[in-house]
């Protein structure tokens, strides 16, 4: 059919074109480490998907990445725009994390094998090699499920990974989309302003999770799976909205039960109403507050714990 084409192309090429044009992708398409400054952060791109940021320093220096520092561990929504990104950076960037942002591009989501599990395998390695000893993780929209792609590789040696799943001391989610919103989601990601496009993208994906279910859909059901049965029990906070199709009330609810079933704490900020993956735009003051009342209460955590090791 028409529209399978169109589609194809769309996800092969167009939007990543775009994408780079934006600016986000730009600067990590080159194959060695290369850094560039933007008002007071610098940016170290380390792969095409890892992009580490850190605070630029008063005499215009960068600030390098700091094993003493917490490292933040943010998963973008789909497409993100820099300009969009850089301000929940300048959040951590402010209260002393570096920041490690990992995105996938659209078909790397559409193909896990080659694509989005070997970004989470490749993440893993990067954090398994590095001494930080405090970590935490936030993700938006299909970043949750990026998530629970590297969450999938844990459970299958949690042994190796016990002292990794041990330093992450709490988890972030903003409008996680689950599989079930799938082809609400990826659509409205890459086509905002394209109804046509966003109407055969939405196609494609149904399409493409009916006939690819062993090369993809199945693994977005495992992933989903393991972000419910997280073998990481940090505490978690949740921002998410009543009105929200993409990261709906309902799924992240269900999430949010698991958890509390097997033992986590979970903060849980909902408004009445609010867009996907722009709770901080519409409401900035109560996601700056709740988002530091959740980093002072980890800290404190962290902090009490190693007060208890010392003294033992």
């Amino acid at each position: 059919m028409a529209w399978r084409f169109v589609a194809y192309r769309a996800v092969k090429f167009g939007p990543l074109i775009n994408f780079n044009q934006r600016g986000f992708l730009s600067c990590l398409s080159q194959k060695h480490i290369a850094t560039r400054l933007k008002h007071d952060l610098a940016f170290s791109s380390i792969n095409k998907n890892f992009l580490m940021v850190t605070k630029k320093l008063p005499d215009q220096t960068i600030c390098p990445p700091s094993d003493s520092k917490p490292l933040v561990v943010m998963f973008p929504w789909l497409l993100a725009r820099q300009k969009h990104v850089k301000k929940y950076y300048d959040i951590y960037i402010s209260r002393g994390y570096d920041v490690l942002s990992v995105s996938i591009t659209p078909w790397q989501f559409f193909w896990p094998l080659s694509g989005s599990q070997v970004v989470a395998e490749r993440l893993i390695d990067y954090l398994n090699k590095c001494s930080r000893d405090k970590l935490v993780i936030h993700g938006f929209s299909v970043g949750a499920y990026l998530w629970g792609e590297c969450l999938v590789k844990f459970n299958a040696d949690l042994p190796k990974y016990s002292d990794l799943i041990t330093r992450i001391k709490g988890q972030v989610f903003d409008s996680s989309a689950d599989i079930t919103e799938t082809s609400k989601g990826l659509p409205q990601a890459m086509f905002p302003r394209n109804p046509f496009l966003r109407s055969t993208m939405e196609k494609y994906v149904n399409y493409h999770l009916r006939a690819f279910y062993d090369t993809a859909t199945q693994h977005y059901l495992r992933a989903s799976q393991l972000y419910h049965t997280t073998p990481v029990r940090a505490p978690a906070l949740v921002f998410v909205s009543q009105n929200d199709p993409i990261g709906s009330i309902i799924a992240n609810t269900k999430a949010k039960e698991s958890w509390e079933s097997m033992g986590m704490k979970v903060h849980w900020k909902c408004w009445e109403k609010s867009r996907h993956v722009s709770h901080l735009m519409l409401h900035r003051d109560e996601y700056i507050s709740t988002l530091n009342l959740f980093l002072d209460e980890i800290e404190a955590n962290h902090v009490n714990n190693l007060k208890d090791k010392i003294s033992q």
